[in-house]
């Protein structure tokens, strides 16, 4: 029994040992795949400071992994002007070289080869937006370089050059959606300060109190509006702004204007685009509700659901024709002039928040609109309640 038990002991470890052999020779790699594995995670590391733009900061950080990935003995980074952003490796005497070298290298937009007492500098050209210049690498070799590292010279500058591009769409984008974000601004504030003047005007004489809150919820909702701080903000901040702005549309239109409200407090710190809520609920009141010249009811519900947050702002006024909505004509038509006629009520702002969105969270998270003429309107979004990168 003894010599059963052992034996069966012995059994187990050797099947431990095989097993564990087994994995170990599927990590095992061979030296090519070791090789590409090792060019890919440099490459990556380059990559990270490069998307951040050509500073001197990112060039310090990114020369070492774009040394690495050319086999170069020292590297160089210049700006469009010719001035040194970065170097890395020994050979610092050829710095005023390479300094020669980048200026002829932008200027002509080609490379340019220095040969040096035992050492040769390769200067390529970063070449973005259809050949503009925005700067030099500056490759040094022993000896003259072969067919193998001109090609690599190449190459690194042209993958540099991938990821300038890259950042400078990620700047242009953010330029656009600070723009959108300022057109918003300006969309609102004409459309909705006139009246809230008007109405605290009123009630001046009459009920001095009551001007002094709506004063103060003014103050505030224009504050919030206009703040400086960024893209996003968290749902329950936006939800106390609907609610200075529906406290001046109620003292202004007074019982005939109905609001309910319905708010799952799980969702209150959900990340959202900043004002991608208030144009909802702008645009049920000034065009849904009083374009009818009768009030209604606006409700506004937030639910969980799941790994999302779904929001939707919905009214029973005039509505509007499908077919205008369908047509991509959401921001073209202004009823300020004149009565609103069904199917003509403008959606101010509605495209915007939908491209917010959308460039936010990607295409499965634009707005959903359901409306026809004399059925109201409701307007629905989904929000993810986590995505990474995106913060208040």
């Amino acid at each position: 029994m003894t010599t059963f038990i052992v034996t069966a002991a012995a059994l187990a470890l050797l099947i431990v040992a095989l097993l564990v052999w087994r994995r170990t020779q599927r990590v095992v790699t061979t030296p090519a795949q070791r090789a590409v594995h090792q060019a890919l995670h440099t490459a990556s590391l380059a990559a990270v400071p490069l998307r951040r733009g050509l500073t001197e900061e990112s060039a310090t950080e990114a020369a070492p992994h774009l040394r690495a990935l050319a086999g170069a003995e020292a590297l160089g980074v210049a700006d469009a002007e010719a001035t040194l952003l970065a170097w890395d490796g020994p050979h610092t005497g050829m710095l005023a070289l390479f300094a020669d070298a980048a200026r002829r290298a932008v200027a002509d937009e080609r490379p340019v080869l220095v040969a040096g007492d035992e050492h040769t500098l390769i200067a390529q050209p970063l070449l973005i937006d259809a050949g503009a210049a925005v700067g030099a690498l500056g490759m040094v070799t022993t000896g003259k370089p072969g067919p193998g590292m001109l090609g690599a010279a190449a190459e690194v500058a042209r993958y540099a050059c991938g990821q300038l591009e890259l950042a400078e769409l990620d700047a242009s984008r953010a330029r656009v959606d600070r723009a959108e974000l300022r057109a918003l601004r300006a969309q609102i504030s004409p459309h909705f300060i006139y009246n809230a003047l008007n109405t605290i005007a009123s009630f001046v004489r009459t009920d001095p109190d009551r001007a002094r809150e709506l004063i103060l919820e003014f103050a505030d909702f224009t504050r919030y509006s206009f703040r400086a701080a960024g893209e996003f903000t968290v749902l329950a901040d936006e939800l106390r702004n609907i609610e200075r702005y529906l406290a001046l549309e109620q003292a202004r239109f007074g019982d005939a204007l109905d609001v309910r409200l319905r708010i799952a407090p799980e969702v209150l710190g959900v990340v959202l685009p900043f004002l991608a809520l208030q144009p909802l609920v702008e645009n049920a009141v000034r065009h849904g509700l009083a374009g009818g010249g009768r009030g209604g009811q606006l409700s506004i519900v937030a639910t969980d659901a799941g790994t999302d947050c779904l929001i939707s702002v919905e009214d029973d006024g005039i509505g509007m024709d499908p077919d205008l909505l369908r047509s991509g004509a959401l921001d073209a038509v202004d009823t300020d002039s004149g009565p609103a006629r069904t199917g003509e009520a403008a959606h101010v702002g509605l495209a915007n928040v939908d491209d917010r969105l959308r460039a936010a969270f990607g295409n499965d998270y634009g707005l959903i609109v359901e409306t026809a003429p004399g059925a109201g309107t409701k307007v629905s979004m989904r929000v993810p309640k986590f995505r990474a990168g995106i913060r208040a």
